[in-house]
């Protein structure tokens, strides 16, 4: 099996650092790097990642490189670093097959990486989306991969994990969260989380099963989920990240909170220039955290009852009826006072923190404003929702990233 890994940051080094460090050695990894010069530089320094946590050191190697800068020769050579080893050189044709590809880019940065992956993607690869903010897998499917049949597997993940770069390959891993990872439904219906709804089983002892996904190689459509069996396989050996499968719906919930939380404390703080736990101690600011709190469950509100009332249009159509059946909820993990509630724990959690969204400002970099606030802007158009906190923060973001650094006063 053959794993590459798209976004080198922090969090995608942390991750590469612990898929080669649990995953079996005869499966590869590549790290896509932004140039080939980068990727040169990736092996002369042995091809290693080393984190630090808690004052203990490790380092993964065996790491495959590649430049993500396309050479002008049809060719490419993508190379390994081993400990103690001459660097073996392997030549491959550029348009071979990405079979496991885990993004953890900017969200802004994903549509146009992926659009140049796409010549080596196939509806038998398996793509893995852990970033901050939403919308990323919308624009996927409805810009790049129209067809169902055609698309690949995604998996949708949410990541707590703190981490900074102390040099080049030198991650500390600075706050201990989890990863939790879901699968987006599959076209051809096939189900993958019957584990979690098996009733011969005892509700307690519900689990998620990899045979839900390809029982094995005697299953005619095995090779169809392959990738994605593998994936997953990999993601659950993650035990020092504390990964963990969830039903989508569930993935869907933390994913919405998360983006409340990032919501809040990523504009405040790269507006007001300070660390997380330095937002929230007047009640100017606690005034501002409610209000979009209340705009971002509003809208979610909206969005349930719209997906319910589709839901029963459907069934009407289909001339059943819908005199008993009930309407679907919103999940109390949105209401405003746990919203309330998450983002005053996060705060508090990552109070010595700088944001990311912080950290771009500082270096003039692009936000991913857009795939947070702009995401929630966007369901409140959907739905008639008026949302002026949500967006004066939008707005206020990107009149700070439009001015240079050096002049400010």
């Amino acid at each position: 099996m053959r794993f590459h890994v798209l976004g080198l940051g922090s969090i995608g080094s942390l991750l590469s650092h612990h898929l080669r460090r649990t995953i079996p050695p005869t499966n590869s990894i590549t790290l896509i790097h932004r140039t080939q010069s980068q990727a040169r530089d990736a092996l002369s320094n042995g091809g290693s990642i080393r984190v630090e946590y808690n004052g203990l050191v490790t380092t993964a190697n065996g790491f495959y490189s590649e430049g993500f800068e396309v050479p002008k020769s049809s060719r490419h050579i993508s190379r390994q670093a081993k400990p103690r080893e001459k660097n073996k050189e392997y030549e491959s044709d550029i348009s071979e097959p990405i079979e496991s590809l885990f993004v953890t880019t900017k969200a802004h940065q994903t549509v146009p990486a992926i659009r140049r992956l796409l010549p080596r993607l196939s509806n038998q690869t398996t793509i893995v989306l852990m970033q901050n903010g939403m919308g990323v897998y919308e624009e996927l499917v409805h810009n790049i991969f129209r067809n169902p049949q055609n698309r690949p597997h995604f998996i949708l993940a949410s990541n707590t994990h703190g981490a900074f770069r102390k040099g080049t390959y030198d991650i500390v891993h600075a706050g201990l969260g989890s990863i939790e990872f879901g699968i987006v439904p599959d076209p051809a219906e096939r189900d993958f989380e019957a584990g979690f709804v098996d009733e011969t089983v005892p509700k307690l002892e519900r689990t998620p099963r990899i045979v839900d996904i390809a029982s094995s190689t005697d299953d005619p459509s095995f090779e169809k989920y392959r990738s994605l069996r593998s994936t997953i396989a990999a993601l659950l050996l993650l035990e020092p990240l504390n990964a963990s499968w969830k039903p989508i719906a569930e993935i869907q919930t933390i994913l919405r909170r998360k983006l409340v939380v990032n919501a809040i404390i990523n504009p405040l703080t790269a507006l007001m220039g300070c660390r997380n736990g330095d937002i929230l101690n007047t009640a100017a600011s606690h005034r501002l955290m409610q209000r979009i709190c209340q705009e971002a469950s509003d809208v979610y509100a909206a969005q349930v009852k719209a997906g319910s009332q589709t839901w029963l249009d459907s069934l009407t159509s289909q001339g059943m009826s819908t005199e008993n059946v009930a309407i679907g909820r919103l999940p109390r993990a949105l209401t405003r006072p746990m919203l309330e509630e998450e983002v005053l724990r996060v705060a508090k959690a990552t109070k010595g923190n700088i944001s990311s969204m912080l950290a771009d400002i500082q270096h003039g970099r692009t936000t991913e404003i857009d795939f947070i606030n702009g995401y929630l802007l966007k369901l409140g158009s959907t739905y008639h929702i008026e949302m002026p906190a949500t967006a004066t923060l939008l707005n206020l973001v990107k009149m700070r990233g439009a001015i240079p650094l050096d002049q400010m006063l």
